[in-house]
């Protein structure tokens, strides 16, 4: 894994204790608090490029992750030692990561949570799953529209030789780990990319690395060929 260099000071404040009025079960936190109700501190911190499953992780110091963001259906969830959090959507205009990091930065200089190795997150395989997923993410509601979506996903992965390999259909717009059966990639894609456009066929660069080349990607794929 290669970091990006997005170092950056990070206002940070210590969380008061009072709930926010409009919403009781969320605290505010210091960010929402007047400035002479919390102690300011800076973070710097930086973005490490996202792994295959789409996560980013949040570097702090030499190499301790604080934790990792990722987007679900236009929400920013992000993975910690103490388990997984939404941080919901961003502003307008501002990319979800960053709003995401941000508050991680936060959330670490309050005590609140736990840093690890860069090592250790390196280190982390995604084994794939033995056989079949399931339908669906578990995420993933199990509505008559959601299962009707899902068939439909994985017949059309079978039509463009796509595999998935850790869990059922998440949504058109979430990223789901797939394998590229013409040449054993693993990685995130969209099935709204892959399905493409408008009944479309999606483009020929299957993945990064350029799989088995157009010309192969034509023989091997009976759609593209009508």
């Amino acid at each position: 894994m290669t970091t990006q260099l997005l170092e950056r000071p990070v206002a940070v404040t210590c969380p008061a204790t009072e709930p926010d009025d409009q919403h009781p079960d969320h605290p505010t936190t210091s960010a929402e608090a007047p400035p002479s109700a919390a102690h300011q501190a800076a973070m710097p911190y930086r973005i490490g490029a996202p792994d295959s499953a789409g996560r980013y992780p949040v570097i702090i110091g030499q190499d301790s992750v604080i934790g990792r963001a990722h987007r679900w259906n236009r929400d920013w969830w992000v993975e910690t030692s103490t388990g997984e959090t939404n941080f919901g959507r961003p502003d307008k205009g501002v990319p979800g990561v960053e709003m995401a990091a941000a508050r991680l930065a936060e959330t670490y200089a309050a005590g609140e949570i736990t840093a690890i190795p860069l090592d250790q997150i390196r280190a982390e395989v995604l084994r794939p799953l033995t056989g079949p997923v399931p339908l669906l993410h578990p995420r993933t509601p199990v509505s008559d529209r959601n299962v009707k979506s899902a068939l439909t996903a994985f017949a059309g992965l079978a039509n463009l030789q796509w595999r998935p390999v850790l869990t059922g259909f998440p949504g058109s717009d979430n990223h789901w780990i797939l394998q590229c059966l013409l040449c054993d990639w693993v990685g995130p894609k969209f099935w709204s990319h892959l399905r493409g456009r408008n009944g479309g066929l999606p483009s020929l660069h299957r993945h990064e690395g350029g799989c088995v080349g157009p010309d192969r990607v034509r023989e091997l794929i009976p759609a593209y060929q009508q």
